[in-house]
């Protein structure tokens, strides 16, 4: 072992309240960097769960001057070989008038072949009672949202009666309801593509085309090269730019919290060096007389930096990591978040070693100032000062 590193183990050994009160203060301060960190991923994940997969990734409509998309069978194989697209569903939608006894309210009613859809947005992962796929086989049924429902006091297996001027009156079956926490639970229902078409008096056509990617990051540079083929398209970020400030403030918001902690860590020990520095003035004094170089001194208290900031930083990790498991079991009270019962906590272990590699290195170039001023001391008024 080089002596630097052995007096480096030493002080810090010697100096035990001083280097207790160093590490629980990068400790505690990377704790919470931990357990922020993983309260932000596991919301934006969430985030995304909640909008970004319950949306096309891109949106595609006629195009310009048209009121349909006439020979969609032949876009929708055009649009299947773009890479990257992993999924695509056409869709007749427009509004309608639902009346059920004695209670009526206007939604969006959206036709659509039941597998193209769900492999869109897991619309089944949303059902609360009754089956999805019965769009496919049985006629004229519909599926509607719980506030719909709530709204219209309808039950599964009820008939609702569904108009709107220009339209063929219908009469449809409940045959499920889905949640999703969101307001589509009081504005949208589902029917197959053929009864919607049968319900607007229009052949065999559809108005849009949903679009999922398997990198839903690539969205708009996919709607580009559909454009290209004439009909228009837009991708989720532009549709729904709220998404992306939303991430964007989360996003900022960290990294000030990150900058923040890591300067608080960082001074906590450069002041206990300063002190440990003004401490050890005749020891310094004494390794300069004995042959320590004015580098191996600068190394000693740098070592002394790294070796708290490192320190610190596991021990702050593992019980911030303790921590964000904990918070994660804790069930709330009341639902949150779209129907959340829990609070989300994601540790991603490249969030940890970057914390980790982060800390550590940040201590060590804030161990540099009083390194170089233990450097810079002489060592005959060192050795005096005794």
């Amino acid at each position: 072992m080089r002596y630097e590193l052995f007096i480096s183990f030493r002080q810090i050994r010697a100096r035990k309240f001083q280097t207790i009160l160093s590490v629980g203060a990068i400790a505690l301060a990377v704790m919470v960097l931990t357990v922020s960190q993983a309260l932000i991923v596991g919301f934006t994940g969430e985030l995304y769960d909640t909008t970004v997969n319950k949306i096309p990734h891109v949106s595609v409509s006629p195009q310009e001057g048209e009121d349909y998309i006439y020979l969609y069978r032949t876009l929708i194989d055009r649009i299947d070989k773009i890479e990257g697209v992993s999924a695509v569903s056409p869709f007749f939608t427009g509004t309608a008038s639902f009346r059920f006894k004695t209670n009526s309210r206007n939604a969006e009613m959206k036709g659509i072949l039941p597998l193209q859809e769900n492999n869109i947005i897991d619309i089944e992962d949303d059902i609360v009672e009754g089956d999805f796929r019965e769009l496919e086989y049985s006629k004229n049924t519909v599926v509607i949202g719980s506030k719909l429902a709530d709204k219209l006091e309808v039950n599964l297996g009820d008939s609702v009666e569904v108009s709107f001027p220009n339209a063929n009156p219908l009469s449809l079956k409940v045959v499920g309801i889905f949640y999703t926490g969101s307001p589509m639970d009081e504005s949208l229902t589902y029917t197959s593509l053929s009864t919607a078409q049968e319900f607007y008096d229009v052949p065999d056509v559809i108005n849009g085309l949903s679009i999922r990617l398997e990198n839903f990051y690539r969205d708009r540079e996919v709607a580009a090269e559909i454009e290209n083929t004439g009909y228009k398209a837009k991708g989720w970020s532009e549709t729904n730019p709220e998404i992306l400030r939303t991430i964007a403030i989360e996003s900022t918001s960290n990294k000030v919290l990150f900058g923040l902690i890591i300067v608080i860590a960082s001074f906590g020990v450069v002041s206990t060096l300063n002190l440990s520095v003004i401490g050890a003035i005749s020891q310094i004094g004494m390794l300069r007389a004995m042959g320590a170089t004015i580098s191996g001194i600068r190394t000693i208290f740098i070592l002394q930096s790294g070796i708290l900031g490192l320190l610190g930083a596991l021990i702050g990790t593992f019980s911030g990591i303790v921590i964000a498991f904990l918070i994660g079991e804790y069930e709330t009270p009341a639902p949150i978040h779209g129907g959340l019962t829990t609070i989300p906590a994601v540790i991603r272990p490249q969030d940890v070693i970057f914390i980790i590699v982060v800390v550590f290195l940040l201590n060590l170039i804030a161990g540099i100032y009083p390194a170089q001023q233990a450097a810079k001391l002489d060592p005959v008024k060192a050795i005096s000062s005794r």
